[in-house]
């Protein structure tokens, strides 16, 4: 797998930031847990990469999720959401864009009038 992985906790995480994502992401769900096992696995899926990109949630399980990610993966790249959503899933789709803008993504922006979620 070359090119860019993203790390996300869940799949409502991944689902969110495809809807703004311009550019092919391959983007694995460690669905809110870790083990030595999941490890090895996201390891070995992230083997060829390019970069590795982790986007967890800033609340006690996604910055605890973070460290254990960040022990197997040293050299990937933080993302996060502001503090104030707490969450990737709650975060408004035009807040993920421009996150995923500064780390050099091309997104599509979402029209204010159409909604976000």
């Amino acid at each position: 797998m070359a090119g860019c992985v993203m790390i996300v906790e869940g799949k409502t995480d991944k689902e969110r930031l495809l809807r703004v994502l311009a550019e092919p992401v391959t983007i694995l769900c460690t669905y809110g847990s870790y083990s030595l096992e999941k490890g090895e696995k996201l390891l070995a899926q992230t083997e060829d990469a390019d970069e590795v990109y982790l986007f967890t949630d800033e609340d006690d399980s996604g910055k605890k999720l973070r460290t254990h990610l960040s022990e197997d993966f040293p050299d990937a790249i933080h993302l996060h959401t502001p503090k104030m959503y707490r969450e990737v899933a709650d975060t408004p789709l035009s807040v993920l864009a421009e996150i995923l803008e500064r780390a050099g993504f091309a997104v599509i922006v979402p029209h204010p009038d159409l909604g976000e979620r």
